[in-house]
């Protein structure tokens, strides 16, 4: 079968996703983590895991924001991914992801709690096709979408990156 965004979208059910591109919850966990064993920054329980396929076609991007757990990405098809990541202390990382395995990409890749971050298919490329695990599992309260000014100030040698991969 020849791969194409369309093809990926309908055989998986995809919808769009509010940071861009395209998903489908695969796994939430049936057993939660209590609140009160989790780290103060949750409000509430959260399920041991969940898990996302995660479609995005050239572009298009995933905008900056952040969530509250850690997220692994995994790779599936298509052309490499670029995740954009700014660390709390202002440091950051290309974390490349693809099946060919050259020049310094790999596999999967953690973005870690609190960690900005946002992703585009490579520059070339017409889309990559990804996962997301979260643990603990993800809930649409602890995610935060960037706001390109705010998002600047805090990291001013990044505003170049920051403005192309900001919606608001």
């Amino acid at each position: 079968m020849h791969l194409t965004v369309p093809t990926i979208v309908k055989k998986f059910n995809l919808l769009p996703h509010p940071e861009g591109g395209y998903y489908k919850e695969t796994y939430r966990s049936a057993e939660s983590i209590a609140k009160e064993a989790l780290p103060d920054r949750f409000r509430g329980p959260r399920p041991f895991s969940t898990s996302i396929y995660f479609l995005l076609e050239s572009g298009n991007f995933s905008a900056f924001h952040r969530i509250k757990s850690d997220e692994c990405w995994h790779f599936y098809a298509g052309d490499p991914l670029h995740v954009h990541v700014i660390y709390p202390d202002g440091n950051y990382a290309l974390l490349e992801l693809d099946n060919q395995l050259t020049h310094g990409s790999t596999c999967q890749a953690i973005v870690p709690a609190g960690a900005w971050f946002a992703s585009e298919t490579a520059s070339g490329g017409s889309f990559s096709f990804v996962g997301c695990t979260v643990s603990p599992g993800f809930d649409f309260a602890d995610f935060e979408l960037a706001k390109s000014a705010e998002l600047s100030v805090l990291f001013p040698t990044h505003t170049p990156l920051i403005q192309r991969l900001c919606r608001i």
